[in-house]
């Protein structure tokens, strides 16, 4: 390759990569519902110099881009090498937890994201990412209302006669304060991971109590500065015929009381 060849590759990377950012920088300001003049003075610049970063006129210095990165909540590689409008990932914000990423479909309705098992360890590292998010696998279901949903493959006893392996669709929380007692919600946090359980809201302790319907798991608490997100109960796919359904709650009712009564049995020993 020519030394002309080369210089022209580079300056048409450069050209597209200044595009790209330009494209992002304008459709994550418009994602928030700012004006250029609101926050160009947040990144202490010329309303006319953002104006050239949305234009593709000029480019942002390095310590402008990693103040758009963390103001918009985007991770820096996605920043700068993802053209965000294209792949319509969003980012939203709430008061009560850390940036909740979601997608959406070419008409603009936003995606039933699907969780399993075997990828809630990646889930709990990406939580916040939007192109982590994009990648999961989806799901479409008619009539459902206007939300943010997702779902979730639970794994293990503790909530039976839900089986494991099961899906449950998940409407998600804003704040703490919306947890209802006694309901049953996918929680997510680093110290115990991805559970579903059934929650009692203590807000004078600012914990939420979480509960197997499985009595032989214990409840045990949780403070609500170690909660990242939850998400309520919707709706539930399984895969079990009915009738074997039914011979599991037979079984599961059956396995509650003997645990009730080991119980009670501790405590008078």
């Amino acid at each position: 390759m020519s030394i002309l060849s080369t210089i022209n590759s580079i300056v048409y990377r450069h050209s597209v990569y200044l595009e790209m950012l330009s494209s992002n920088i304008k459709f994550l300001r418009q994602e928030r519902k700012i004006s250029q003049q609101e926050l160009a003075k947040i990144l202490k610049i010329p309303r006319t110099t953002l104006g050239d970063y949305e234009r593709a006129k000029t480019e942002p210095n390095i310590a402008t881009i990693v103040k758009l990165s963390k103001f918009f909540k985007v991770d820096l590689d996605n920043f700068l090498k993802h053209d965000l409008s294209r792949n319509k990932l969003h980012v939203q914000n709430s008061k009560a937890f850390k940036v909740l990423a979601i997608s959406v479909d070419s008409s603009n309705r936003e995606n039933i994201e699907l969780v399993r098992t075997k990828a809630s360890a990646g889930y709990m590292q990406s939580f916040s990412d939007p192109e982590y998010i994009g990648n999961l696998p989806k799901l479409y279901i008619p009539g459902l209302e206007h939300g943010t949903f997702r779902a979730f493959q639970i794994n293990g006893n503790s909530m039976l006669p839900l089986e494991s392996d099961s899906i449950v669709i998940c409407n998600y929380v804003e704040k703490l304060e919306q947890v209802k007692n006694d309901d049953t919600y996918v929680i997510v946090s680093q110290n115990e991971g991805l559970v579903y359980k059934r929650v009692r809201n203590d807000k004078k302790k600012k914990e939420l109590q979480l509960i197997s319907d499985n009595s032989a798991f214990m409840p045990y608490s949780l403070s609500y500065n170690e909660v990242q997100e939850i998400w309520k109960f919707h709706a539930c796919i399984s895969f079990s015929d009915k009738k074997l359904q039914e011979k599991n709650n037979l079984q599961f009712k059956v396995d509650d009381i003997q645990g009730k009564i080991n119980q009670i049995y501790r405590r008078l020993k």
